[in-house]
């Protein structure tokens, strides 16, 4: 390695290295630690249970496992390190339990032993993903079945950014030690609990093999500081568990369609196009699953009665009953709405959600009234290449369409069908970021005998996108020098922004387009991961405040201490969109003590498979379930004056090579997967600020992709809002302009700032030079691009906390 390589390794690792803190300060947030817990507890997903849960009152408990100490409160990585100011683990939840008691001496076997094996939590991109457990003596077992009356086994897995999970023993798979240790206290307790507290979706194929030995199973995921507290809410009964899954579980990884073309180096090809998770197994391969998207069971039943199911003027409108028919415990119910399309000429998935509601907690035998609402998009489907003779639009093809109601995609009953007379187009738009290379894809056709697989190739780009940018360039806006116009003026409707941005000089335009340079500006909160606008003397001068950015999608990266919340495959478990807003209005509050301008959240990629080791900060394998708690999650963080910023903006499944990687797909994915959820948000929520992937799409990395920033996200969708990158870009030259490369490239795609500000290559607080290198030159950088950018960054910088600063 050379002296410059080296330099860029250690400056990377530096610049992204777990935050310290302070350990001075360990304030509490008033009224965090109760919304957290509640969160926590409503998103736990119940796999099993033969009646082992709740556990009696006064049952004393016996817990085996070591994460029951060392507990995996979030993933690794920029989304989940928090300077907390304290964190409950399982062991002192069952203390702080009133109903449940805990097995001292156990519980002491267990503490002695990893305090003299501590954890070691490794370095960035090395995190670990299990923590090795102790070897079990059947002396110990045998005390604790005679002196305990149930068991609980905790197994964790974590998982972190720059990292994937691996098929291996102690990631995907289970440990021999795990195995040991739950054969050897399911022979010695009638009735055994196990807790999976994990990132996401491990194997759960060994669970068969052990029959009714495993009393109970639940999956607890990673719950925040409150963890422990609210795992015994659900063992003691206090809360009836109500989660759902968000992601299909099947019986083999191999059995997932891109179980062959994930983790490649340089690209992979999206072969199983819009067939993801439930899409694919319940279209063509249900005997393959354990556990379907949406499953969840509880302590009680319920009754799900449509009193109406009816056509409305601009979708469907459906009202049913809930009941609680259950005779001793209270429970939340969260109904899902599934429609299933023709299969019609471009092959549709058997069953989609559509729209997904939660009952309030019902008392046994009380009954909630719901209203459940699609519109017609929810019979549209994208077709890319003219099959149903519309190309380029969403075609809502001739046939008969069902909806149906239920607790999960499997289970859920028809309740309306409907007729489509004429295959029609829903909006017709145009080709954009279509693949650039060949290569086949899944597809499904229809007969007497059901679904079966096709591959088709994929449709490649025609677009002349020189063309189209050379068409849709703004308008300069004369430049007038310094007319003493401030920001506050433009908010005050004293001045235009056209304006204020006028008086801006080439030098101050140059600023405005990237960030401070480095993380922990001293522009901001000690500890923020960048701050961008005013970085300039002569930019606070008129006006335009630093805006201060902190990661991240678990709660606040500072160093101050802040909560830590659950994590994203968490809160989408609750299907509780009204608890997702509350909890993050919540971190909004926060966010104004701290002095965060911008959280660097939800992370919103889709769970493309299990591996993918940021899954933890995403929410679902589907795009309306993630569009819809992201929208909530905005909505939350906004509602208190703050900014969340969606990301990474798009198909960010893969964390090996994330920087280099391209994820190649066809436009039917791409706009009915895995940008669904960024649309979905973007129009339900208004976010302000939006940051692109590291990855390439379809041959262009995100940070560079006018197609997905311009042509969609700003046109197709309205976005009025600042597009940043995610930390430091690669380098590259426009294919269409030659001469344009890094800044200028990326500002022609209207990705308004760089952040945290320089190249990763150079110096720190040097820039590149490259924004104003083709300036005044035949293709170059425009004046009007320049101001474009300016008044996008500027529009939001108006309305931020951080104006209410200064």
């Amino acid at each position: 390695m050379n002296i410059k390589a080296a330099f860029v390794k250690i400056f990377n690792t530096l610049s992204q290295s777990e935050n310290t803190g302070n350990s001075a300060d360990k304030t509490v947030t008033s009224g965090m630690p109760e919304i957290i817990r509640n969160a926590a507890s409503q998103g736990a997903v119940l796999l099993k249970n033969n009646g082992a849960l709740p556990f009696e009152k006064g049952s004393k408990v016996a817990l085996f496992g070591r994460v029951q100490n060392d507990w995996f409160y979030t993933g690794y990585g920029s989304g989940g390190d928090v300077n907390k100011p304290y964190a409950v683990n399982l062991i002192d939840g069952v203390k702080n339990c009133d109903s449940l008691r805990l097995d001292e001496n156990l519980a002491k076997i267990y503490l002695d032993w990893c305090n003299k094996n501590p954890i070691d939590h490794g370095v960035w991109g090395h995190w670990p993903r299990f923590y090795p457990e102790m070897p079990l003596d059947n002396a110990v077992v045998d005390a604790a079945a005679k002196s305990s009356d149930c068991a609980v086994i905790t197994i964790g897995r974590s998982s972190g950014e720059d990292r994937e999970n691996a098929l291996e023993k102690g990631s995907y798979y289970m440990t021999d030690d795990e195995l040991e240790m739950i054969k050897k206290v399911t022979d010695k307790f009638p009735k055994t609990v196990i807790v999976f507290n994990i990132g996401s979706i491990i194997d759960f194929s060994w669970m068969e093999s052990f029959g009714d030995k495993i009393s109970a199973a639940l999956i607890v995921w990673q719950g925040g500081m409150e963890s422990g507290n609210s795992v015994c809410d659900i063992l003691s009964g206090k809360v009836t568990p109500s989660g759902k899954l968000p992601a299909t579980v099947v019986k083999k990884y191999e059995y997932y369609p891109c179980a062959n073309d994930f983790g490649a180096k340089e690209y992979n090809n999206y072969v199983e196009d819009i067939y993801v998770g439930y899409r694919y197994f319940e279209t063509f391969k249900k005997d393959e699953v354990l556990y379907p998207f949406g499953y969840g069971l509880s302590y009680t039943n319920f009754e799900i009665n449509t009193v109406s199911a009816q056509k409305t003027e601009n979708g469907f409108a459906f009202v049913c009953k809930v009941k609680n028919v259950g005779e001793t415990h209270s429970g939340a119910l969260a109904v899902q709405l599934y429609v299933q399309k023709p299969c019609g000429a471009i092959g549709n998935s058997y069953r989609e959600l559509c729209a997904f509601k939660k009952t309030k907690v019902l008392a046994p035998g009380e009954e909630q009234e719901l209203i459940i609402e699609t519109d017609m998009r929810s019979l549209a489907s994208y077709d890319e290449s003219g099959k149903t003779g519309f190309a380029s639009a969403y075609v809502i093809e001739k046939g008969e369409y069902g909806f149906a109601i239920g607790e999960d995609v499997r289970s859920a009953k028809v309740v309306l069908t409907y007729n489509q007379p004429e295959t029609a187009v829903f909006e017709q738009l145009t080709q954009v970021a279509a693949p650039k290379y060949d290569f086949k894809k899944i597809t499904a056709v229809k007969d007497e005998n059901g679904y079966k697989i096709a591959k088709n190739s994929v449709y490649t780009s025609k677009t002349d996108l020189k063309k189209i940018i050379s068409e849709n360039l703004p308008a300069d806006i004369p430049m007038t020098g310094d007319k003493g116009i401030k920001l506050i003026d433009v908010r005050n409707g004293k001045a235009t922004m056209e304006e204020f941005v006028a008086q801006l000089s080439l030098k101050e335009l140059e600023a405005i387009t990237r960030g401070d340079y480095t993380m922990r500006s001293k522009l901001g909160a000690p500890g923020n991961a960048g701050c961008f606008a005013g970085v300039l003397k002569s930019m606070r001068d008129k006006g335009i405040p630093a805006v201060t950015t902190t990661d991240g999608p678990s709660g606040l990266r500072l160093s101050a201490s802040c909560s830590l919340i659950p994590i994203g495959s968490l809160l989408s478990s609750t299907f509780d969109v009204e608890l997702v807003e509350a909890l993050l209005s919540s971190v909004g509050k926060e966010m104004k003590i701290k002095g965060s301008d911008i959280i660097l959240a939800p992370g919103m990629n889709i769970h493309r498979t299990p591996l993918c080791g940021r899954n933890f900060e995403y929410y679902s394998e589907d795009p309306v379930l993630s569009g819809k708690i992201a929208a909530a999650a905005v909505r939350g963080v906004q509602s208190q004056g703050g900014s969340a910023c969606p990301k990474h903006y798009a198909c960010n499944n893969q964390e090996f090579c994330r920087n280099r990687n391209d994820s190649r797909l066809s436009e039917r994915a791409l706009r009915e997967i895995y940008l669904r959820g960024f649309e979905i948000c973007v129009k339900e929520a208004k976010p302000q600020n939006i940051m692109t992937s590291y990855n390439k799409i379809n041959g262009v990395w995100g940070h560079y992709h006018y197609e997905l920033c311009t042509t969609i996200l700003r046109k197709e969708w309205g976005y009025e809002g600042n597009v940043m990158t995610d930390w430091w870009m690669q380098n590259s030259a426009s294919p269409e302009f030659p001469e344009m490369k890094n800044q200028a490239y990326r500002v022609r795609a209207q990705v308004d700032v760089l952040m945290p500000g320089g190249s990763s290559r150079l110096p720190l607080r040097i820039s590149d030079g490259t924004l104003l290198k083709t300036y005044g030159k035949a293709e170059g950088i425009t004046l009007g691009e320049l101001q474009r950018s300016a008044m996008n960054v500027l529009r939001f910088a108006m309305n931020s906390t951080a104006m209410e600063r200064i």
